[in-house]
């Protein structure tokens, strides 16, 4: 993908005007530069056979601890990656849904029910894992939602002590370089973290209409990571002068030079080495280069590999249900329920909305000179827009009316939609039968779509292995709808997207519901809760948010895989930090929170090995 547009680019630069060949050069430093500042990989021969601190996983997560633990010169740290490196062409955010036709997706799917995932290719959810420094946050949306603090407060009411909303804020506020130019508290934000927050430089008629629209519904506007979520905004985003911020660009460039850090790429960990006598973790083994090297942790082992990753390598590991890894010859070292409790947001997929405008993001129109100039030299334009997104609303169905309210839905809008760029098909896996029959009509016309995202599912599912193999992808079994509560909000989130797109705003860009039906569905009136029902368990599109499969909980929650420590039960030298360790997911895009559990994580470390944190 990336050559392709690196090629048309140096063509255009020689034929066309000056300005665009000085973009072209400035793209050719600008990924010089990230080359550079992006830590090296360390060669087998030059890693040490011991480390203070061994990281599994250079993802969201696992950049902020590198960054964190190896502020202490005394310790080393070792940082393991299975992917590659990061590159520039990556963090186009135009190009954000392109990144899982890439090596640098895991490329997971989820197995087949009956009840969800039935319009994709063999009724399977695409769920796309990064596989590069910097994880899942290079291949995301950038959308930073931190959540509400009454999950936080949730989470320390089941025990985890040290989590409320009171407890997590300084954290947050640690995080970020807040530079959103709109009102807001400052109580909340911080101003000099490693991660940029701002808005997209652009933003299509279309995002204009749907604000203005969700206000004259009677939805304020807010800013979402200050003391109220309820309301319309613009995305804030992990941009950094409209480029992505990746957690390896914000937590491990500017500290590249550290030499008490080393870091491996394309390095598999086979497994953790666990005294099986006094249960202690010794270190571990990984394939590199087509050899395996053992290496040894005097401190801890920290795994950061992901709601997928890090429960299957605890149950490589012989960490997890006792039945279920004796039926796969792992011996079983700690009986915990590793791979249980796994949450998602999903969303209604294909939603969408035709108007009679020339506004919305259709690649065969963006992908012209005039944008390419502007992106390549000034970061501006509508190649700033992260994959097309570019609203969200945060409303609450059991309290309309409160502005404190505790959101159960969220609607996320794009300034284009399934017709906009061949690749969004693709993303998902929809079926050429039903693309065809539902889209194809539309292709030539302007258009945008709206996901009601159910943001506080009740259904859970679990991942489990196929076998002992550490090369073999899990089962992956998400139990979507398994509880009706989960299809009453998602097609209350339908009405109001209804609701809102019938206001004055929206109306004067001609938006109108595309009515072809599913054909699967036709049976039901188009436009019925029946028929919404059909489409949201033929079109579940996942919003990337995977958590909980190695949940934290206190040792009284027979449930928990890590204390509130984020220390791995019955096990010592080991921690979970990730979004495996939620215990119930928030109402939020997961990746700032992941940023959290990283940062306090981090400080609970240091202190517990006598470090002073700030």
């Amino acid at each position: 993908m990336y050559r392709p547009l690196f090629v048309l680019l140096t063509i255009l630069s020689y034929s066309l005007q000056q300005s665009l060949f000085d973009g072209v050069i400035k793209l050719i430093q600008d990924g010089q530069e990230q080359l550079e500042t992006e830590p090296p990989d360390m060669p087998p021969k030059l890693l040490h056979k011991e480390y203070d601190f061994i990281i599994v996983g250079a993802g969201t997560a696992g950049c902020v601890v590198a960054n964190r633990l190896s502020e202490n010169p005394n310790w080393s740290v070792l940082l393991i990656e299975a992917g590659r490196p990061e590159n520039y062409m990556m963090d186009f955010p135009i190009l954000a849904n392109y990144l899982q036709f890439t090596e640098s997706n895991w490329r997971y799917q989820t197995e087949p029910n009956g009840k969800a995932c039935l319009g994709f290719d063999g009724q399977r959810c695409n769920w796309p894992r990064g596989k590069v420094v910097g994880g899942s946050s290079v291949l995301n949306y950038m959308i930073y939602t931190r959540g509400n603090r009454r999950d936080f407060d949730n989470w320390a009411a089941m025990g985890n002590v040290g989590w409320s909303y009171k407890d997590v804020l300084p954290y947050f506020r640690k995080i970020e370089n807040f530079s959103i130019p709109t009102p807001h508290d400052q109580r909340y934000h911080g101003y000099d973290g490693y991660l940029d927050v701002s808005y997209a430089p652009y933003r299509t008629k279309i995002a204009d209409a749907i604000v203005n629209s969700s206000q004259q519904y009677g939805i304020p506007y807010t800013d979402y990571n200050g003391p109220t979520q309820i309301g319309v905004s613009y995305l804030q985003l992990t941009l950094n002068e409209g480029v992505r911020e990746s957690s390896s660009r914000a937590y491990l460039h500017p500290i590249r030079t550290r030499p008490n850090l080393h870091l491996s790429k394309y390095s598999m960990v086979k497994r953790i080495i666990i005294d099986p006598a006094t249960k202690k973790v010794q270190g571990i083994e990984m394939q590199k280069n087509g050899q395996t090297h053992i290496i040894r942790a005097r401190k801890e082992v920290v795994v950061s590999a992901g709601a997928i990753n890090s429960p299957q390598l605890l149950m490589l590991s012989g960490i997890g249900p006792s039945k279920h890894l004796k039926q796969l010859g792992i011996p079983v070292l700690s009986n915990l329920r590793v791979g249980f409790n796994l949450m998602d947001h999903i969303a209604i997929g294909g939603l969408t909305f035709l108007i009679n405008e020339p506004v919305s993001l259709k690649t065969e129109k963006i992908m012209n000179l005039k944008n390419l100039k502007d992106y390549l030299n000034r970061r501006q334009g509508p190649l700033t827009i992260p994959g097309g997104c570019e609203v969200l609303v945060f409303h609450d169905f059991d309290h309309p009316n409160d502005p404190d309210g505790y959101p159960d839905m969220e609607l996320l809008f794009q300034g284009g939609s399934i017709v906009s760029d061949i690749s969004l098909r693709k993303d998902f896996g929809i079926t050429d039968e039903i693309y065809n029959a539902v889209y194809k009509p539309i292709e030539s016309k302007d258009s945008f779509m709206v996901f009601p995202m159910l943001l506080r599912p009740k259904s859970k599912g679990r991942l489990m292995l196929k076998n002992a193999n550490y090369k073999t992808k899990p089962f992956i079994f998400p139990n979507y709808f398994a509880d009706p509560k989960d299809m009453e909000t998602m097609i209350k989130g339908v009405r109001l997207v209804l609701n809102i797109t019938s206001e004055p705003a929206l109306q004067a860009l001609g938006a109108k519901l595309h009515n072809i039906p599913i054909p699967q569905c036709a049976d039901r009136p188009f436009g019925s809760d029946a028929y919404f029902e059909c489409m949201a368990r033929h079109f579940t599109f996942t919003i990337y948010h995977q958590s909980g499969t190695c949940k934290m909980g206190p040792k009284t929650d027979k449930r928990a895989v890590v204390d509130p420590r984020l220390k791995v039960y019955g096990i010592q030298g080991l921690r979970v930090m990730d979004a495996s360790v939620i215990p119930e997911i928030p109402a939020a895009h997961t990746n700032a929170p992941t940023f959290l559990i990283a940062e306090k994580g981090s400080d609970m470390i240091k202190q517990d090995w006598g470090f002073k944190t700030q």
